[in-house]
């Protein structure tokens, strides 16, 4: 594509002339980089966290050289955790609570659908403040690296957002532990 200055369309059509059986995974087709490595693009921030997450079930040491660098880390000690957006992987919701099994619904009824489809965790990358997960655990608590307070939870197998979508590997934070501003 890049040599032949081809589109993903014209390069399709052209491989398959070669070899009529081509078929390139659903993952190659979304991408829509433009030859350039994007590293706020929702697609690079998943494959990324997929090499992650199969480095470690392979038994892999983690680099941590790997994870995002500390938003706002100063000498001062502050109460205050920063995610910059750029941080964040965002997901597709799920379909709420009828993605749960009927014993983790709010409802016992399972064909009542609930209004409730905002998430109340944010995913992000492995960040380096996150000391648990360089210990090599397959899940735990995020806390803060200052006051010790749990902002989140991690686990390298995934995590059901209440949206219901799964995320796997999960780094999540709750809403409600962290101040989150748009800028």
């Amino acid at each position: 594509m890049r040599t032949e200055h081809l589109s993903q369309e014209d390069a399709l059509v052209s491989l398959r002339q070669s070899c009529e059986f081509v078929c390139p995974d659903d993952g190659f087709l979304d991408q829509e980089m433009g030859f350039k490595v994007d590293r706020t693009s929702p697609i690079y921030k998943h494959f990324c966290l997929k090499v992650l997450g199969e480095s470690y079930h392979r038994g892999e040491k983690i680099d941590t050289s790997k994870f995002g660098a500390d938003p706002g880390l100063s000498t001062e000690v502050s109460s205050e955790v920063k995610v910059p957006s750029h941080n964040v992987v965002d997901h597709i919701p799920g379909e709420g609570e009828t993605s749960f099994e009927w014993h983790k619904r709010k409802s016992g009824n399972p064909f009542i659908k609930s209004d409730e489809s905002e998430c109340s965790s944010i995913f992000v990358e492995p960040l380096q403040w996150m000391t648990a997960v360089e210990e090599s655990a397959l899940e735990g608590n995020l806390s803060c690296a200052h006051c010790g307070g749990r902002l989140g939870y991690f686990n390298w197998s995934g995590i059901q957002c209440s949206c219901g979508s799964w995320i796997t590997p999960a780094f999540q934070l709750h809403k409600s532990s962290v101040d989150i501003s748009i800028v």
